[in-house]
């Protein structure tokens, strides 16, 4: 159910911690700035950095998620090279292999901003991950970022082998934009005859897009996401309104049926909040099997913080479980 509350609910204090963090960085509204200046702004990532550097500890993601190796390639995508970064556990394998797919509005960040959460998947699922730069808006408007991860998906398939991974085990996963483009992908993989991922894990996705649900207007000026940058992504994602009943961005009105299990991960303090709660139900009414937790007291963004954030650490065994059972490689 929607989370019925007027008052809005305040980040405990870890969270609250790396929110400091970050606004101690003096960033700028990212609404107010044009995409390249966007891009360059203080992340949620680098609030968890200089909570761990106060604290006197390394900020290498090998030091952070020690056992998981990672190396930057090449793959293609829709309309050229797209770089990702495999992340593959130790051990020989063959391994389950995730496609990831980074959040910042298809507008901002990168595999670079989003390696905690990538990382993690990989120890903790026994997983090799393979997360992709799909192209930016407005550089490329929408669909290019859900042509770029379908064909991101199909050559993984294609290429698991090689991976060490296996190519009968195969999954989708992503946080914000990435959490729409996890699911949306699941659907255009069925459409177009690939293999069936597992499982798909939806991370506070991106799920319609009106911005007046409770949640939209609870979370309005929530940190570190609020409504006038949600805006200000769509605005320069989209071509025209017409793009916003496009059922790739209103996924809770697209044809949901014989997908995989999907696992949807919502932070309380967060406008896409209601979005996880709607695409629960309309996943539930076409008779998908789906499991959803929200996490109070943790802000969005909160996925990749588990070096210094325990919700988010409980947020990634969770997720990891349910990865594991539908892998086969138990709990």
């Amino acid at each position: 159910m929607a989370h019925a509350q007027t008052a809005p609910a305040m980040p405990d204090a870890d969270m609250k911690m790396v929110l400091d963090a970050q606004a101690s960085l003096k960033g700028k509204p990212i609404e107010t700035l044009t995409p390249a200046e966007a891009r360059k702004q203080p992340t949620v990532t680098d609030g968890v950095n200089r909570v761990l550097k106060a604290e006197n500890q390394s900020i290498k993601p090998q030091v952070l998620v020690p056992g998981v190796s990672s190396k930057d390639i090449m793959i293609p995508g829709a309309a050229g090279q797209l770089p990702a970064r495999v992340f593959t556990p130790a051990g020989r394998g063959p391994f389950p292999v995730v496609v990831y797919f980074h959040g910042g509005g298809w507008v901002i960040a990168d595999k670079q901003v989003y390696d905690g959460g990538a990382r993690t998947l990989a120890k903790n699922t026994k997983a090799v991950v393979v997360s992709v730069d799909y192209r930016r808006a407005p550089e490329a408007k929408f669909p290019a970022q859900w042509d770029d991860a379908l064909a991101a998906y199909k050559w993984t398939a294609a290429n698991a082998v090689q991976l060490k991974g296996d190519p009968t085990r195969l999954a989708l996963a992503g946080e914000s934009a990435g959490g729409n483009l996890a699911v949306a992908t699941a659907i255009a993989a069925r459409d177009a005859g690939l293999p069936k991922p597992a499982i798909v894990l939806s991370v506070y996705p991106v799920a319609q897009t009106s911005t007046d649900t409770a949640s939209y207007n609870t979370y309005a000026d929530a940190k570190p996401l609020n409504r006038p940058m949600i805006k200000w992504f769509v605005d320069n994602l989209t071509n025209s309104p017409a793009d916003l009943k496009d059922p790739r961005l209103q996924l809770i009105d697209a044809n949901l049926a014989g997908l995989p299990p999907v696992v949807i991960i919502n932070a309380q303090i967060d406008p896409l909040l209601d979005d996880g709660s709607l695409l629960e139900t309309a996943l539930r009414k076409a008779n998908v099997p789906v499991e959803r937790k929200v996490y109070d007291g943790a802000t969005h963004e909160f996925f990749g913080t588990a070096a210094v954030v325990q919700k988010a650490r409980d947020a990634q065994a969770f997720a990891a479980d349910r990865m594991k059972a539908a892998f086969g490689t138990g709990m």
